[in-house]
């Protein structure tokens, strides 16, 4: 293994395999953090909703999962209330302890991410200004400032956090905005290690992973120099918003590690940034997959016998009809908590009766499934053969997640995108009595052997189908 340290007093240290530390394409590494677990690259990081995994309790995420890291987002703890002080920031904590460690309850070896917005964030209504950029919170749209931003770094301390990109999610820059682009994040950048170099002494050890923008090298060629000459001893590692970008990464900072805030809707995705030399990504399509009722069932390298003529789906919806009375594991063979425990029938019972525990479940087994297959990336990597069973893994499963058939857990804020005039998303679960409050008042109670039938007629109850 070749070893590249990045210097103190940051904690981290990241060793990529011999002949791979200065070219872009697949490579095999080990991330190190001052006090948390080694992590084996490529590997991903958990989404996470408020620092927490959603459906996960934190002993649950410790002892049922194989969950190393999770991503959180500053925007989600933001309030703006008028002399109101965030409840994240008002916690007591320890000399060298992180704030939000210690809000979020992760445990002690687990990698801490923060950036600034959700992933994938919702798109913001305004656009970014030259010192701030467009983040949505609990209470609707705002701005984040570049040194609010920083003071919020200070006050946290996570493992790494992620540079301030000017850069606007599902929004094509014009040409005066490409112009700007480098220009702003480059600024950002400067705010943020000052901030981090005066706050060195005081706060748990933070490494910084600097953004590479979605644009050609060519336009952020001015911004991605100055990081190498003037910067270069604050960064520890890159974000990349496309993974194509890792051309763009100047030639003596590719050793370091490369975190991918991409697009990504299956493992195809995953694989296709592998190839391209991303080592640590944020899979948000594993959380889409639990609430729309789906259990993750492909596996990498995919067996011979998987490669026919018909690709298979790469899970399985357990809303269908076709469980009602299965009695075999959500998959075979599987060694999730979930699969070793419970069956098909079951867990599409909870569904059905909308439990909490039927996330849960399926929570547990596809992050599970996400464990296994990076497994499989990582020994296909060492075996060299890694591009030809992406070509297998391509023949035997469908690019896309089946669809879903049932309905979820409520939709939380940051899901949906917001415009005028929308229909309520989430049903309602309560309404006002008052337009019936004198007819109810005038009828008779309802015998205890009224059936169902009779109490609507009466209006005590609707009758659900």
């Amino acid at each position: 293994m070749a070893e590249y340290h990045s210097k103190p007093p940051n904690g981290l240290s990241f060793d990529v395999e011999d002949g791979l530390s200065h070219e872009n394409g697949q490579r095999l590494g080990k991330l190190r953090f001052r006090g948390r677990a080694a992590i084996s690259t490529p590997h991903y990081v958990a989404v996470s909703s408020k620092g927490c995994v959603p459906h996960l309790s934190q002993d649950m995420q410790r002892d049922q999962t194989g969950i190393i890291g999770v991503y959180a987002a500053l925007e989600d703890f933001i309030v703006k209330l008028p002399n109101q002080v965030p409840a994240i920031y008002q916690i007591p904590i320890a000399e060298d302890e992180s704030r939000l460690r210690r809000f979020v309850a992760l445990q002690k070896d687990s990698l801490l991410i923060l950036g600034p917005r959700r992933h994938p964030p919702v798109p913001a209504r305004t656009a970014n200004s030259n010192t701030s950029i467009a983040i949505q919170t609990a209470l609707g749209f705002s701005t984040l400032e570049s040194h609010d931003y920083v003071q919020a770094i200070q006050k946290l301390g996570p493992d790494i956090i992620l540079g301030l990109a000017d850069y606007e999610y599902l929004k094509t820059p014009g040409a005066k905005r490409l112009e700007k682009m480098g220009d702003r994040t480059l600024v950002w950048m400067q705010t943020i290690t000052a901030g981090l170099e005066s706050d060195a002494k005081k706060s748990p050890p933070t490494a910084l992973f600097a953004p590479v923008l979605p644009i050609d090298a060519g336009q952020q060629s001015y911004y991605l120099d100055t990081l190498e000459s003037e910067l270069a001893v604050h960064i520890s590692g890159w974000t990349l918003y496309d993974a194509a970008s890792t051309d763009a990464i100047p030639a003596s900072m590719r050793h370091l590690p490369r975190l991918a805030l991409t697009d990504m809707h299956g493992p195809h995705d995953i694989l296709n940034q592998i190839l391209l030399g991303i080592d640590l990504f944020v899979p948000s399509f594993v959380g889409d997959a639990t609430d729309s009722g789906l259990a993750l069932t492909y596996s990498f390298p995919s067996p011979e016998c998987l490669q026919t003529s018909q690709r298979l789906e790469l899970g399985i919806n357990l809303w269908s009809t076709d469980y009602v009375s299965d009695l075999s594991p959500v998959v075979e063979e599987c060694e999730c908590y979930t699969c070793k425990n419970h069956h098909r029938a079951y867990v599409r019972h909870l569904l059905n009766a909308k439990e909490m525990l039927a996330w849960v479940l399926l929570q547990i087994h596809n992050y599970h499934i996400m464990d296994v297959f990076f497994i499989g990336v990582r020994q296909s990597i060492a075996n060299g053969t890694l591009e030809d069973d992406c070509n297998s893994f391509d023949k035997s499963y469908r690019r896309r997640l089946p669809s879903s058939t049932g309905e979820g857990p409520r939709l939380r804020g940051y899901q949906v995108k917001s415009g005028r005039a929308e229909p309520r998303r989430n049903p309602q679960s309560y309404r006002s009595l008052d337009d019936s409050s004198e007819r109810l008042a005038d009828a008779p109670l309802p015998s205890p052997s009224a059936n169902a039938e009779d109490i609507e007629k009466q209006g005590f109850a609707e009758k659900l189908v």
